[in-house]
C-alpha cells in the first residue's frame, strides 16, 4: 500500500519521535509512505490568526501538490489535518486562492494517522504484528480538539466520541479506557496567551484520566504531546500535588506492541519517562 504523507514541520523537529515511530510501524505494517516533494508549512501555529487569506494559501499549495500525486493523503498533526481540510473546502467550492494558480481535482482523501491505519491498513493487520501484547497496559486515548472540530471542516465520523486511536490500541491488546474527556481541549495554544487557563486545562485531563483508571495518555497531536508531557512539573508546582502520567503517540505504542527495536530511544526523548511503568508491566 503507497500513500501520501505531509508531516508538517513538527514531526522534523519537537515531534521526531512521533515522526519516528510513524516510518517504523508503517513498515512493518507494508505501508510506504511518500513524503510530499517540496511541501511547506501549513501556516497552523499562527497564520490563520493573522491573515485568512495567508492561512488558505499556505495550506492549498500542500494540497496542489498533493492533487499532483493523486494518492490519499495522510495527516499526522491535528494541527496540520485542520487547516489542509480547511483549506480543501475552500477550493472544492472553487474559490480563488490569492497569491496561488493551481487546477484542483481532489480526487483524493485527506486522512488523520490514526483513521488512515484502522480503516485503510485494517483490524487483521495491525493484529498479525503484534509480537508484544499491550494487556497490562490500560491508556485513555485523547485526541484533542483539531481532528475532529469544527465537524463541518474535518468531516468527523463522530466528533463527539472518536473512536480510530481506541480501536487500533485494541487491536494490540490494550486494556482501553473509556472516558468523556477525549476531545475536550488541553489547552496547548494558550501556553503564551493564558497560561493560567492552560494549566486548568491541561490539570483536567491528567486528573480525568485516573478517574478513568488510566496509568497512561495515548495522543496523535505534537502540540498536545508537548503540553501534556512537557508542562507536568509546573502543573504540579500549581496544584500543589505531583503528576507523573506517561503520555504516548499512539504509535510509539504499535512499535511496543511490534517488538519495534528502536523503541526505548523514541521513549527516551520524553519529558514523562514512561519506561519505570512499562518496566513494571513487563512490557520492555
Amino acid at each position: 500500500m503507497e500513500v501520501s504523507l505531509y508531516p508538517g514541520c513538527s514531526l522534523h523537529g519537537l515531534a521526531r519521535a512521533y515522526n519516528e515511530s510513524i516510518e517504523a510501524v508503517s513498515k512493518t505494517l507494508g505501508v510506504e509512505l511518500r513524503e510530499l516533494d517540496d511541501w511547506t508549512c501549513c501556516g497552523s501555529s499562527s497564520a490563520h490568526v493573522t491573515s485568512d487569506k495567508l492561512a488558505v494559501a499556505l495550506a492549498a499549495r500542500n494540497l496542489g501538490i498533493a492533487d499532483k500525486v493523486g494518492m490519499d493523503l495522510v495527516v499526522p498533526c491535528a494541527a496540520c489535518y485542520q487547516r489542509l481540510k480547511t483549506a480543501e473546502k475552500h477550493l472544492k467550492q472553487g474559490k480563488p486562492v490569492e497569491g496561488l494558480s493551481i487546477k484542483y481535482e481532489g480526487n483524493f482523501h485527506i486522512k488523520p494517522m490514526p483513521d488512515f491505519l484502522w480503516e485503510n491498513v485494517g483490524e487483521k493487520a495491525l493484529r498479525e504484528q503484534v509480537k508484544n501484547p499491550l494487556k497490562a497496559l490500560n491508556p485513555v486515548c485523547y485526541y484533542g480538539c483539531l481532528t475532529v472540530r469544527p465537524p463541518k471542516v474535518t468531516d468527523a465520523k463522530n466528533p463527539e466520541d472518536p473512536q480510530g486511536m481506541d480501536n487500533v490500541l485494541r487491536s494490540l491488546e490494550a486494556n482501553v479506557r473509556n472516558w468523556s474527556f477525549k476531545t475536550d481541549c488541553c489547552g496547548g495554544n494558550l501556553v503564551l496567551t493564558r497560561p493560567d487557563l492552560h494549566m486548568k486545562l491541561a490539570q483536567r485531563i491528567l486528573d480525568m484520566a485516573g478517574e478513568a483508571g488510566a496509568d497512561c495518555i495515548a495522543v496523535a497531536c505534537p502540540m498536545c504531546h508537548d503540553n501534556l508531557d512537557s508542562k507536568q512539573k509546573e502543573i504540579s508546582r500549581e496544584a500543589g500535588k505531583s503528576y507523573n502520567v506517561p503520555i504516548f503517540y499512539f504509535t510509539e505504542l504499535m512499535g511496543l506492541a511490534f517488538n519495534d527495536p528502536a523503541v526505548e530511544t523514541w521513549l527516551g526523548r520524553h519529558t514523562v519517562d514512561p519506561r519505570p511503568l512499562l518496566r513494571q508491566r513487563g512490557l520492555i
